[in-house]
């Protein structure tokens, strides 16, 4: 049994998280205090329950078991913490897991990684290895904190797999004048230290709510349920049995060709305005075509502009196998559509089913991409970086805390290198001996997929 650890950190890291453990509660059928509820019949009771230890531990309670979340809950203010205990899940979570400071970092990302945050890293770090004891995987979200534990939990559990959900910054949700910075210096972390990034871009989420939700005015309860819909699609075949399982191991193994290269481009299907789903008719096709939509990317990077290096996707409901393998073959051997894929990676499209479909619908699918398009977020945020670092705007409020100019320039020089990278391997084409292309079975013709090798 794979186990995960939890940690939601900072104020944004926990309205999601708040969000992600309400969905993932109702799929096990466990009411807010954590006690098993949805007793609908004995075959749903034992799918619910059988791989429930992924994500919580089990407690004897008075007169039926409880749930408690394997979850840590971390900010440098208490009003997240107080938000959270106030809320409907308040008396799911174990209390002595809430760890938090009284001063806050007030989105400078230098008093989360190096002073207000550094001041509560060990006392964080010891409930992570209380309740890291046996775990196989470690996930996490957050941004200056959330970057900093992350370097600690790599040191301490090199052999598990880092997992984090990011956030990446958009002018049209958040104001905050120095997010550009806070992005930067957390890719910079992220590179090194994390194993698998699922970049979120609140930019693509607000379009997706404008467009094809209709919904007028978004606000960040809607935004945190698209992303706790992708959380819980990623980790669905960790929780319950399938025909064809997939975990976050296997997941880096599979769309991960580069150690650099994993930030990843994830969306979910059906996506439809609530007025309109009674009258869309949703198939296995329906779903893929979805999915290769670049309005249902829950980054703002357009697809059609980069090359997928490796693509997941895993269904979720009463899905045939062979509509599944049908509709990828069709992809893969459809000219439009395999332009997109880079060729010298054979079989670069990875799928997972399991039978227990969402609440409310009959069948669904999250998708994940590693995709050289998503270089376009990156140029996004570097030019905003850029544009105010050459003046030095809003730097003192960094170097005040101890952080060197330095550090800035290598946070800059990293992620231009990474846009160079996605780049270079978009360029690469595979080169061919004979003058026409031949199938593999072709024993008359040799072909070599060659890929450029980045330059040192």
């Amino acid at each position: 049994m794979r186990e995960i650890v939890h940690l939601q950190i900072g104020q944004c890291g926990n309205q999601i998280g708040s969000e992600f453990w309400q969905v993932v509660s109702q799929e096990h059928g466990l009411d807010h205090s954590g006690h098993y509820s949805d007793n609908t019949d004995q075959r749903t009771t034992d799918l619910q329950l059988e791989r429930i230890s992924v994500y919580y531990n089990e407690v004897n309670g008075a007169g039926s078991a409880k749930y408690v979340p394997r979850a840590i809950l971390v900010d440098l203010e208490p009003g997240t913490m107080a938000a959270v205990r106030a809320g409907p899940l308040g008396t799911l979570f174990r209390p002595d897991n809430f760890v938090f400071g009284q001063s806050g970092a007030g989105n400078n990302w230098a008093k989360g990684h190096y002073t207000e945050g550094a001041e509560l890293v060990d006392s964080t770090l010891d409930v992570v290895r209380r309740e890291a004891e046996g775990a196989d995987s470690l996930q996490g979200t957050g941004s200056g904190m959330g970057t900093l534990l992350l370097s600690k939990i790599r040191e301490e559990y090199p052999d598990r797999m880092m997992c984090t959900f990011s956030v990446v910054p958009s002018p049209k949700v958040s104001d905050t004048v120095v997010e550009p910075y806070n992005a930067t210096l957390s890719v910079h972390q992220l590179v090194e230290n994390s194993d698998e990034t699922f970049c979120i871009d609140n930019e693509a989420l607000y379009d997706i709510c404008q467009r094809t939700l209709k919904l007028s005015k978004p606000d960040y309860p809607d935004l945190n349920a698209l992303v706790s819909s992708v959380m819980s699609g990623v980790t669905t075949c960790l929780r319950f049995p399938g025909q064809l399982n997939s975990d976050l191991r296997k997941l880096a193994v599979n769309l991960i060709p580069f150690p650099r290269l994993h930030f990843f481009m994830p969306g979910i299907a059906p996506l439809t305005a609530s007025g309109s789903a009674q009258y869309r008719a949703v198939s296995v096709h329906e779903l893929m075509s979805q999915l290769f939509d670049s309005k249902n990317m829950m980054t703002a990077a357009d697809p059609r502009h980069g090359r997928f290096l490796t693509v997941a996707a895993f269904f979720r409901g009463k899905v045939a196998m062979k509509d599944i393998e049908d509709e990828v073959y069709n992809i893969q051997h459809n000219k439009s559509a395999s332009q997109y894929f880079v060729e010298w990676i054979p079989s670069n499209f990875l799928t997972a089913h399991c039978d227990i479909a969402p609440r409310g619908r009959k069948m669904a699918v999250t998708f994940i991409a590693n995709s050289t398009a998503i270089q376009e977020l990156f140029k996004r945020v570097n030019d905003q970086f850029s544009v105010m670092f050459k003046r030095k705007a809003f730097l003192h409020w960094y170097t005040q805390e101890g952080m060197d100019e330095l550090e800035f320039t290598e946070a800059e020089s990293n992620m231009q290198d990474l846009v160079a990278e996605y780049q270079q391997y978009q360029d690469a084409r595979c080169h061919f001996f004979s003058e026409r292309c031949v199938s593999p079975t072709d024993q008359n013709h040799e072909t070599e997929y060659e890929a450029e090798p980045l330059e040192e």
